[in-house]
């Protein structure tokens, strides 16, 4: 028996970045990137530093365009999309999970994972049970009304988690998840990227 072929969530096909630093020069960052990336797979970007690892990290979470090149998300020509369709690409189809956690301050954990799922318009009763069902899954069941600072960095970074599954992404991108964290704590923040994707 064969394996059942999985859907294709990132395609790019000859992917430049450049970026213009005064005439006529320019800076080429990206240079013919061909990336397919199936459901389900995880992908490292590594390289020494300077090498576009955040560049191509930028395009891929469609916080900024390519030069050129054919980019397909979950079946959606990004690179023919309108700025203000990108906006909405980037809510529904990308979850973000950021070494420095970027959660909002005074905000507690709950309304932490809520707010991608207000920018989409989703109602309040449903955000919440939303928020509660995703903090129980990364096991911050018992801290939903706990503000930040309030928080260890492997709490943040659960929490941090939860928000970015809020709307079910097509993928979740996380750049350096485990960076601010010591190896103990970053073993277990692995350890639940790989069981949340099963």
């Amino acid at each position: 028996m064969g394996e059942t072929a999985r859907r294709t969530i990132i395609s790019m096909r000859g992917i430049y970045k450049r970026f213009y630093i005064g005439a006529p020069n320019e800076l080429e960052i990206l240079h013919g990137i061909d990336l397919d990336v199936e459901e389900g797979e995880f992908l490292s970007i590594v390289g020494p530093s300077g090498s576009g690892k955040s560049t191509l990290m930028n395009v891929i979470g469609v916080l900024d365009r390519p030069t050129e090149g054919s980019y397909i998300l979950d079946g959606m020509a990004v690179n023919e999309a309108r700025d203000d369709e990108l906006s909405s690409i980037r809510n529904r189809k990308i979850g973000f999970v950021f070494q420095n956690f970027n959660l909002i301050s005074r905000t507690n954990a709950q309304k932490n994972v809520e707010l991608p799922m207000m920018y989409a318009g989703i109602p309040a009763a449903r955000r919440a049970a939303r928020a509660r069902e995703l903090l129980e899954m990364v096991g911050m069941e018992n801290r939903l009304t706990h503000q930040p600072n309030e928080l260890s960095g492997g709490q943040k970074q659960r929490v941090a988690i939860a928000r970015a599954m809020a709307n079910d992404p097509a993928i979740i991108l996380a750049d350096e998840p485990t960076g601010a964290l010591d190896s103990k704590t970053g073993r277990m923040v692995m350890d639940l990227f790989h069981r949340l994707n099963r």
